[in-house]
């Protein structure tokens, strides 16, 4: 028998399998009518056991796989390269784009405002490039007021010169014989400097003040100060101080550290660098070891905001042919300004 096609092999050789396992004795009798079909010798009085109609199903199926895997194993040996379209990237972005803008719209809402921008693209593309740049629609959450700029949140408002935004916090520690001291952390969220870090033993508004007082006169007052709801920052005393001299207050949400994001990964890498490995028998030892460690921030610990460059780093200005002068730089730049050499 012929076959046009090995498709209907496979049916005639999988249909005689399946009439193998329903019944042994009637298709051992009827493999001596079929042209290609031999009984073994000794059963051809009918007397077939079960394991030559076994091995003779075996057999019959490995021909039926061979037969079905010939074309899968022709289509395997060729190979695609995917081509991009050339507006692919520009694509790629508008999706994003409005994806980021209509958060809790899914792909064939973003095609839709696809076409109304003058795309002429399908929703199938745009699932495509959904999938492949990992947008979701994100789980519904519970509601929040609009982060305008007087939030206080990094989102709200960001810093765009120096002097602009500082922000504070607190940090606790421990002594070797477990007493507790605080720290109050200060830095410039545009240059990322550490401008000071207050340890003792306990810190009050009056301490705020009195070190805001000193950077103030210092650096001139900013046109921002971002802090938490603590009582040393939301004190009667400290807010007035503030808004007579000027300085507009960002308090954060309650319960929202990430919102005072500048400060609050300032404040784990003394906690990761010096904190964790260190033991102060005094707190005089915490206060030396502990500045020594924000002018090693400043000037020489590489920063990955500032293409691994520190925020205030030393300048070495060359006074004589032999005599060169070391010069802490106080005056850092940006993250977006150019460095050149003096």
């Amino acid at each position: 028998m012929r076959y046009r096609l090995p498709s209907q092999a496979c049916e005639h050789v999988s249909a005689a399998a399946r009439e193998a396992r329903r019944s042994p004795s009637t298709f051992a009798n009827s493999c001596n009518t079929r042209r290609g079909w031999r009984v073994w010798p000794g059963h051809q009085n009918g007397v077939v056991g079960r394991g030559v109609v076994v091995e003779q199903v075996a057999q019959i199926e490995n021909v039926a796989l061979a037969h079905r895997t010939r074309p899968l194993l022709c289509e395997f040996a060729k190979r695609y390269r995917l081509r991009l379209a050339d507006d692919e990237a520009a694509l790629t972005a508008d999706i994003i784009r409005l994806a980021s803008q209509f958060g809790r719209y899914g792909y064939r809402r973003i095609t839709a405002l696809l076409h109304i921008e003058g795309w002429h693209v399908n929703h199938k593309r745009v699932e495509r490039i959904w999938r492949r740049e990992g947008l979701k629609v994100p789980a519904k959450q519970a509601k929040r007021r609009r982060l305008w700029l007087n939030d206080g949140s990094c989102i709200g408002l960001r810093p765009c010169w120096r002097n602009h935004i500082w922000s504070y916090d607190f940090v606790q520690a421990r002594t070797h014989d477990g007493r507790v001291f605080r720290m109050l952390t200060v830095i410039d969220e545009y240059s990322r400097e550490c401008l000071a870090i207050l340890v003792a033993r306990r810190l009050r508004s009056d301490d705020v003040l009195h070190l805001l007082t000193d950077w103030f006169t210092d650096r001139g007052p900013p046109d921002h100060i971002r802090s938490d709801n603590g009582s040393g920052f939301t004190a009667k005393a400290v807010r007035s101080w503030l808004a007579r001299i000027g300085v507009r207050t960002l308090f954060i949400a309650p319960g929202s550290p990430w919102e005072n994001g500048y400060n609050e990964s300032l404040n784990g890498k003394p906690r990761d660098e010096l904190l964790n490995g260190e033991i102060f028998y005094d707190l005089r030892e915490a206060k030396v070891l502990i500045e020594r460690w924000r002018c090693h921030y400043n000037t020489i610990r590489p920063h990955s905001a500032l293409g691994y460059r520190p925020p205030a780093p030393a300048t070495i200005i060359t006074i004589g042919p032999f005599r060169p002068a070391l010069l802490m730089g106080s005056s850092p730049i940006g993250p977006s300004q150019p460095r050149g050499k003096l």
